[in-house]
């Protein structure tokens, strides 16, 4: 490294600012990010290892305040989620930045954006992050602009979308853009090219393709993933439905993400992804290890990095840890990121009653109806779960007195039990998902502490339909489901 700098990171939050911050500081610069809401840093590690300002990019304030004295600034902000008005929206954010860091002499920025043809009718997605990209060019300011393919990693929305879409269906229907090329890179290679611009010399100002070297159509970037997962053979169809419109919806409903999120990708998706031009070579060489390939990126991305660590080559970093780091899991990742995992939990306390008691009610989970005082209710749950291929209420032993963990009971399993204080129970419904069901019971000075959790983790389509069917019931029955126990409690004292 020539010297030490001072970089501002905009977008410290997002999925690429929030990873890049640590190589920063582990390349010894002085970091500060500015940030719409600082509490979201609180669960970051580096949180205090950074100068944190306040800065709304919709009207500027602390712009150039958080500019002042830095050397770097980082524009990592896009405004998919913002809707439709997302284009106007960067236009102004990144023109504010620009007289900014003008203003307070910074002495570059560094930009990183789309791949994306040099011809034809561009999608607004990718139309808005182009024209970012030309703001900053023809700015006073030097500029480096990145333009990168889709980013592999855990927590980067194509990548997700990638995963739910190989996790949740195995004979996947797609629109027509599966056949588009694209030229993926993975995140740890996205992290090296822009802290390796940070010490780049002398006025640049131009834009830069980088690309993993690996180029494939979207139908094979699913059938890889599928394949490295571990996951059944997945078949990839073309279906006739050209609108974009069409095609983000039939995303959004397949998988987690947000449509606000899915529209303007699936948008970006309609042209290819592909880098034209390799002159980033003789501005920053490669890692000495190499670019990561996608099977590689998306093995690091599921945490399967020790499996191809000679593969790999751990010259760039010291090991496996922080080889993997780039493409791990983060705090502030947004829900969809990785497994989908919902959670429906609440607490009591009933002050009249003690641990052992309301064991004795939860012990009898095999017996009919102990969880609900509506007979009607109670047969529409056992059809649905009779549909979705329930064990039964009759399988094993109808109390949790002589069982052991793993032992089955009624259409539950018992994962996890510690008699009178918890028990952790797996539902036996063949295409539900993965489902859970935790009780636990503390005593305590005023009372007994009585918890309650259902999770629920889909996978596939069926699971969601699952899922969708018995909301409504859950929604009625659980939330008195504590009450029913203790009042059945009290009966038996």
């Amino acid at each position: 490294m020539q010297h030490p700098r001072r970089v501002l990171v905009l977008g410290a939050t997002g999925y690429v600012g929030a990873r890049l911050v640590p190589r920063l500081l582990r390349a010894g610069h002085a970091v500060s990010v500015a940030v719409r809401s600082p509490e979201k840093l609180a669960e970051m590690p580096w949180s205090t290892d950074v100068t944190i300002f306040t800065v709304d990019l919709d009207d500027g304030d602390g712009l150039v305040e958080a500019m002042s004295g830095v050397d770097v600034v980082f524009y990592l902000v896009h405004s998919m989620n913002s809707g439709i008005v997302f284009e106007s929206r960067e236009t102004r954010s990144a023109s504010r930045v620009a007289s900014a860091a003008e203003f307070a002499h910074v002495n570059r920025i560094i930009y990183l954006g789309g791949l994306h043809p040099d011809s034809g009718e561009l999608s607004a997605h990718m139309r808005s992050r182009a024209h970012v990209g030309q703001i900053f060019i023809e700015a006073p300011v030097d500029a480096i602009v990145f333009q990168a393919g889709i980013i592999i990693g855990a927590g980067s929305a194509s990548f997700e979308m990638i995963r739910h879409l190989a996790t949740e269906l195995r004979w996947i229907p797609a629109p027509n853009w599966v056949s588009n090329r694209v030229e993926p890179l993975a995140i740890r290679d996205v992290l090296y090219y822009l802290v390796s611009a940070v010490e780049v010399l002398g006025r640049v100002n131009r834009s830069f393709d980088i690309g993993s070297g690996d180029v494939l159509t979207y139908a094979e970037v699913v059938k890889s993933f599928s394949r490295i997962a571990g996951l059944k053979p997945r078949h990839v169809f073309n279906l006739p439905i050209p609108a974009p419109l069409l095609s983000g919806l039939w995303v959004g409903l397949v998988t987690p993400l947000p449509l606000t999120l899915t529209l303007p990708l699936v948008q970006s998706l309609q042209e290819d992804a592909v880098a034209d031009e390799h002159a980033i070579d003789s501005l920053i060489p490669p890692p000495a290890a190499g670019l990561l390939t996608y099977e590689q990126a998306v093995e690091l991305a599921l945490f399967r990095a020790a499996e191809t660590e000679g593969a790999i080559g751990t010259d760039w970093e010291a090991d496996i840890d922080e080889l993997s780091e780039a493409a791990d899991s983060l705090p502030i990742d947004p829900h969809w990121a990785g497994s989908q995992l919902i959670e429906d939990g609440r607490a009591f306390v009933f002050p009249d009653l003690r641990a052992d008691q309301l064991w004795t009610i939860v012990a009898s989970i095999g017996r009919e109806r102990w969880w609900n005082s509506q007979p009607p209710a109670s047969k529409l749950r056992r059809l649905q779960d009779r549909i979705f291929g329930s064990a039964g209420p009759s399988r094993g032993p109808r109390f949790l007195t002589g069982v052991r963990e793993g032992d089955p009971i009624a259409c539950w399993t018992i994962v996890e039990m510690e008699p009178t204080s918890r028990v952790l129970l797996r539902a036996e419904i063949e295409h539900a998902g993965d489902i859970w069901l935790e009780f636990t019971m503390t005593d305590q000075a005023t009372g007994c502490s009585f918890r309650q959790r259902a999770m629920f983790n889909p996978s596939g389509v069926r699971s969601r339909i699952y899922w969708a069917a018995v909301t409504p019931l859950r929604r009625k029955i659980f939330p008195h489901l504590a009450q029913n126990i203790a009042k059945a409690a009290r009966r038996l004292t």
